[in-house]
């Protein structure tokens, strides 16, 4: 099951949140009126030269310091969803390889997703002739918070969800039936919990990532969801967005079928975008239709899913919508 999608998301959306549940002393130590950046193209470029293959998710963020000399410093931060025995090394290189191209101090971070119940590496060091390197970095296990469910439970940050839906498919992972239920009260959960619209939607595309379903049971989930009271007045996506999405790419395509490849694509971006839209706000005018239909350009497309997916009123959308 993919979880690298759901969690890159995740963290970049709720980046402080993340670092105030498992890294609370590192949190402290953050000035997050500064603001943080997300520096992905600068680390892919480390990570293909340090030739190791394709992670899980990591990241690595520029923060500021709170202490009075205001510095900027570098998080890297991995979730790792297997035993690997050079995950320890690869910190270490990591490490290295970012502080030799920023010449700053880089506090490494790691947050394990398996179920073995013991493998935690949290170093690496090696002695040679009276030379001692070592790096010592702080580690989270997801397992542990098997038996802290109150804890959970009572918990208003966004990775307490993350964390049960996560637990929660494993335990569920031969039982369907279980998974649905479980996966309707987390999403019950988060309207009694009180989060913002935008929290909502993004946490349950997270727990419909994480929890999939088989067809017929995904339906009856969503025509739950749909009918209780805390929803009836709150639009949301993920099954049905990606659903939406699909449909749309599959009408385009094979309108476009006869006329070529790249045609048929256009025309599935565009009605997966007005099909978006109309989930998310509800009718649209004729003139944002007309204005989506009359752009040809793939990337803008693709730009402007990205902005029908993320944009919390249609007003904010169409403010980034080109002039065609």
């Amino acid at each position: 099951m993919d979880f690298d999608t759901p969690w890159k998301d995740i963290i970049e959306g709720y980046f402080p949140e993340f670092m105030a549940f498992f890294f609370p002393q590192a949190y402290a130590g953050i000035n997050w009126s500064r603001g943080h950046e997300f520096l992905d193209k600068e680390f892919q470029q480390i990570i293909r030269e340090s030739e190791f293959g394709r992670r899980y998710v990591d990241k690595l963020v520029k923060v500021w310091t709170q202490d009075d000399k205001e510095q900027w410093v570098l998080l890297h931060v991995e979730v790792q969803s297997q035993q690997d025995a050079d995950f320890a090394e690869r910190m270490y290189i990591y490490s290295n390889r970012i502080y030799d191209r920023y010449a700053r101090p880089v506090a490494s971070l790691a947050v394990f997703t398996d179920e073995s119940a013991r493998w935690q590496p949290d170093r690496f060091e090696y002695t040679l002739w009276g030379c001692h390197v070592l790096l010592e970095f702080p580690s989270v296990k997801l397992n542990d918070y098997r038996d802290r469910e109150q804890e959970l439970e009572s918990s208003r940050n966004p990775f307490a969800v993350v964390i049960q839906s996560h637990l929660r498919t494993i335990a569920s992972r031969k039982n369907a039936d279980l998974r649905l239920q479980w996966k309707i009260e987390l999403s019950r959960a988060l309207f009694r919990k009180g989060y913002a619209r935008q929290e909502i939607i993004d946490l349950l595309r997270f727990i419909d990532w994480v929890m999939m379903l088989p067809e017929n049971l995904d339906n009856h989930f969503w025509n739950t969801l749909q009918h209780l009271d805390e929803v009836k007045t709150m639009p949301y996506l993920t099954s049905f967005e990606r659903k939406a999405i699909q449909r749309g790419h599959d009408e385009g395509l094979q309108q476009g079928r006869q006329e070529g490849l790249q045609q048929g694509l256009q025309q599935g971006l565009q009605k997966s975008i007005v099909t978006l839209l109309i989930f998310r706000f509800g009718a649209l005018p004729e003139t944002i239709t007309a204005t989506i239909t009359a752009i040809r350009s793939t990337e803008q497309l693709e730009q402007l899913m990205a902005s029908a997916l993320k944009s919390e009123s249609l007003e904010a959308f169409i403010a980034q919508m080109p002039n065609t």
